[in-house]
């Protein structure tokens, strides 16, 4: 993984395997496994703006395509599935108890919005689809918040990503540098903020879980 983001390898990676590596690992992350999809999503936007090997609309394409797909397949397992196997083989596969309760909270406070901006969200968009099956959600509002998700997801961020690649390209020298530290920052602090909203989020429902009766008994 050291070499993962080298010039080198993602040339080789993306000359071989073109969009397909990224719809693929979107897919797998969407549907809960472990993936580094919104960094490869963001340096093969990267990689269009300073190779033009790939093409940005192919880019949005395959993470688009690969989100929702992957997300349709989580929900159909989690919905399979349900809140009990959940609980009981979640936490081999990074669902916590916190983690569960956090789901099943932020759905009965939000309903479908949770899965539009879950994708946002690192631990929450790995698990969204498949918390969204097993709390019952209707397939067609699941399908519709999915789908919105994925297209500003992907969209969003792999059209950024290109804009601030082909900014750092025109640009030379200490303003290069600048441009890309400020963007570096930026991204920092939306992590941290996004990290700090999580813990927050997981403390308010264990509060919740106290005095609600559909918490309790997912938690039972």
């Amino acid at each position: 993984m050291d070499n993962f983001f080298s010039p080198e390898y993602l040339t080789g990676l993306f000359t071989h395997y073109g969009y397909g590596v990224i719809g693929v690992v979107v897919m797998l992350e969407s549907m809960g496994l472990p993936l580094p999809a919104e960094s490869l999503l963001i340096t093969g936007a990267l990689f269009c703006a300073t190779t033009h090997k790939l093409h940005i609309q192919g880019v949005v394409i395959a993470g688009i395509t690969g989100a929702i797909m992957g997300d349709n397949l989580g929900y159909l397992l989690g919905h399979a599935l349900g809140m009990r196997m959940l609980h009981r083989h979640g936490p081999k596969i990074g669902l916590t108890e916190k983690r569960l309760l956090l789901g099943r909270y932020v759905f009965l406070k939000h309903g479908g919005p949770v899965v539009f901006f879950g994708r946002f969200i690192a631990i929450l968009r790995m698990f969204v689809a498949i918390l969204a099956g097993a709390n019952r959600m209707p397939w067609h509002t699941f399908l519709f918040y999915n789908a919105l998700g994925g297209v500003f997801w992907a969209g969003g961020y792999a059209t950024c990503a290109y804009l601030l690649g082909k900014e750092i390209e025109r640009l030379s020298g200490w303003l290069a540098v600048a441009f890309g530290v400020a963007a570096l920052i930026v991204i920092l602090a939306l992590l941290i903020f996004f990290k700090h909203n999580e813990k927050r989020l997981t403390e308010e429902a264990m509060k919740a879980a106290q005095n609600d009766e559909r918490l309790r008994e997912q938690t039972s």
